[in-house]
């Protein structure tokens, strides 16, 4: 049995959390936050001993009864505290994206480098049967040889109709999404998303060449200087391309489609998997039956599994350190394109 902990008690941290109810090899054992409330309502919700309910994340890294912490901070302080934890040789799993900064990502794999300290990056939907689905599709050359994809991530966040039917834009600038001092934006907390899933598939063509340039970037920014609704193409070095998107301002949804030279392969719910659709050509596979209810359920075993196995990193299909350092590149280049 493994004990987590939680740094950071905000809305993904309770959807997490949510996932150790019917996982058998985890437990959520201490939690961390700055705020009485969050933590006097986190503890009550999730049943967690007051003694290891701490109130700075200093104590809660300390202690040894946790052996790994899972970072559920804003982007932008992710990198500060998963080097404070590397550096007390906890093992960590931290909300995507990893770092907003390529140089950050770079630092922590210089850390980790020569030991043996257990680092993830938290895609749930890797975990996750559907995902698994796929590549076995793929590898089983249901589709052929693959040629491209197109990938989305977006929801309408900030344009609000008033009673005559016109559209204005209407939005919350103190909320993280859209300050750019705590990392906001589409393209960090969304297009994360479509980037890392190209790189997923990229690697089925040719993991050895994983070169990229991005091509045709479109990137709209809000009045607090923030992406908004952002585009690009993908150029993998292996030939694949990826064409992705992320919006704030759009309901584009959460779609991906493979494309082969013998078929393509459609999921309808590429991020969270509910449901879990997926068309083959013309064959749909629908599934409704499985392990757990919460997809967040699937990473906490998966990853428990492997820490308890002694691993550095996370079972295949879960993301490497260097798909990570490649995710955070694309991201950050993305995010150069803004004009």
């Amino acid at each position: 049995m493994l004990n987590w902990g939680i740094i950071g008690l905000g809305r993904i941290a309770n959807d997490f959390a949510s996932g150790f109810k019917d996982v058998k090899n985890a437990n959520l054992f201490g939690i961390a936050s700055k705020t009485g409330k969050k933590l006097l309502d986190f503890k009550e919700k999730f049943n967690i001993n007051e003694k290891y309910c701490f109130s700075n994340y200093e104590d809660l890294i300390a202690c040894d009864k946790i052996d790994i912490i899972y970072i559920a901070l804003p982007h932008n302080f992710h990198f500060e505290w998963i080097m404070k934890c590397l550096a007390n040789n906890k093992k960590v799993l931290t909300e995507k994206p990893a770092t907003s900064s390529l140089d950050d990502m770079k630092k922590i794999n210089e850390m980790l480098n020569g030991k043996k300290i257990f680092f993830a990056e938290g895609f749930m939907y890797r975990y996750h049967p559907q995902t698994t689905k796929v590549i076995s599709l793929i590898k089983n050359n249901e589709i052929g040889d693959l040629i491209s994809m197109e990938s989305n991530f977006g929801i309408n966040l900030i344009e609000k109709k008033n009673i005559f039917g016109f559209k204005r834009i209407k939005f919350n600038k103190q909320s993280r999404l859209f300050n750019k001092s705590l990392a906001g934006g589409c393209i960090l907390d969304l297009g994360c998303y479509p980037s890392s899933m190209s790189i997923l598939i990229a690697k089925l063509k040719d993991p050895n060449n994983l070169g990229f340039e991005l091509k045709n970037s479109k990137i709209e920014q809000s009045s607090t200087q923030v992406d908004i609704d952002s585009y690009t193409d993908i150029n993998f070095s292996n030939g694949f391309k990826s064409s992705i998107s992320c919006s704030f301002k759009k309901n584009i949804g959460k779609s991906t489609k493979i494309l082969g030279t013998k078929g393509s392969i459609s999921i309808y719910d590429s991020w969270h998997c509910f449901p879990m659709k997926i068309k083959v050509n013309k064959n749909d596979i629908v599934e409704d039956k499985f392990n757990f209810s919460n997809i967040f359920s699937y990473e906490i075993e998966s990853i428990s599994n492997s820490v308890l196995n002694n691993k550095n990193e996370p079972d295949y299909p879960g993301i490497t350190r260097q798909e990570t350092e490649l995710n955070v590149m694309i991201l950050n280049n993305w995010l150069n394109k803004r004009n």
